[in-house]
This record gives C-alpha cells, sequence and structure tokens, in this order.
C-alpha cells in the first residue's frame, strides 16, 4: 500500500501539532459528526500511518469520495480554479485518507500513469451492499459483487480514478480467536 507518512507523529519529523502547515490557500474543516476533526489552532492527534492516494482530477476525486464513501474533507490546499492541484485529506468515520494530484517529477504517480492500482483500499462498513451500490451510483465500477470469502462479506469497485477499494466488514469476531500471528 502506497503510504504518505509526512513524519506525522514520527520521531524526528513534525509533530501532529505542526500540521497542517499554516497556508493562505489552505483550509480546516471542523465537522460536528462522528468523523475526526482537526483546526489549525489545536490539532487533534493523528494515526501514525495514513494512506495517500495520487488521482489525475483531484478535485474530482475528492468530491467523488464524498459521494460515495460520506467522507469529510477535514483539510485542503489548492483545489480551486487559481490553484487547480489538490491537496486533501478525508475522513470516512474514523479513518483518515489522503487524496492528491499526481506530481511524477516528485514520484507520486496515478494508477492512470503506472497502468493500475499499485495499493488496495479495505473500506469496512455495516451494510458493503448498500456502499457499493452507492460507489457504482457516484461513478466506479463494480469489480466483484458483495459475497463472502475468508471470513468477510466483501465486494470491490474500482473508483474513476483507478484505485481498487474492497468494500466489507468480517462475519464474526475479527481477528478469529483460533487464528494466531505466524500461523497458517
Amino acid at each position: 500500500m502506497l503510504v504518505g507518512l509526512h513524519g506525522l507523529g514520527m520521531s524526528g519529523g513534525p509533530s501532529a501539532a505542526a500540521w497542517p502547515p499554516a497556508h493562505p490557500s489552505a483550509t480546516s474543516v471542523l465537522d460536528a459528526g462522528d468523523n475526526m476533526s482537526m483546526s489549525t489552532a489545536a490539532a487533534a492527534p493523528q494515526p501514525n500511518v495514513q494512506a495517500q492516494l495520487s488521482v489525475r482530477n483531484g478535485r474530482a476525486a475528492v468530491d467523488f469520495y464524498k459521494a460515495a464513501f460520506g467522507a469529510v474533507e477535514v483539510y485542503r490546499f489548492g483545489g480551486t480554479d487559481d490553484l487547480e492541484e489538490v491537496v486533501a485529506q478525508l475522513a470516512v468515520g474514523n479513518s483518515l485518507f489522503w487524496v492528491e494530484d499526481e506530481s511524477p517529477p516528485h514520484g507520486n504517480f496515478s494508477p492512470e500513469t503506472v497502468g493500475g492500482a499499485t495499493a488496495r483500499m479495505l473500506l469496512i462498513v455495516d451494510d458493503p451492499r448498500s456502499v457499493l451500490e452507492q460507489a457504482v451510483a457516484a461513478g466506479a465500477s463494480e469489480v466483484s459483487p458483495v459475497g463472502e470469502e475468508h471470513g468477510w462479506q466483501l465486494g470491490r469497485i474500482d473508483d474513476p480514478f483507478g484505485h481498487r477499494w474492497e468494500i466489507g466488514q468480517p462475519v464474526s469476531r475479527w481477528p478469529p480467536a483460533d487464528h494466531h500471528p505466524g500461523s497458517s
């Protein structure tokens, strides 16, 4: 999985309190719902690992994730008529991920540029079928319908920007009580 660490909460990097940087084009959104929110004045602690999806047409990607998964925009830099390229942090439930326009000179390539997805995202939800249907209605392509496999109700989509998403939930307690790391 491609992961954007940005040194958040990592030794030797900027602290979460220093992120996002203050910039006139940056915006932070405070959410009154269940999503973790952040402001530049008092940043909330963030997970140490967050996926960062490189795409073509970042503004459209942000809109897609909002429509398909109910994502909430937590932070945005750019994505305006004056600065088309966007870097945005989104939240789905209490999970955070980043969406950015690709930047080949910096080694950030979209699936369209490399000819396929380089990672899969797993979205864990209470009703995988309805979320998969919502994503398809928002413009995703269904790869496989929701069905049971490996102890999960799981379906797959490709989003319009080339990223593969698995949408599902475990059918029982996860991980299984009888499974131990390192065992088959």
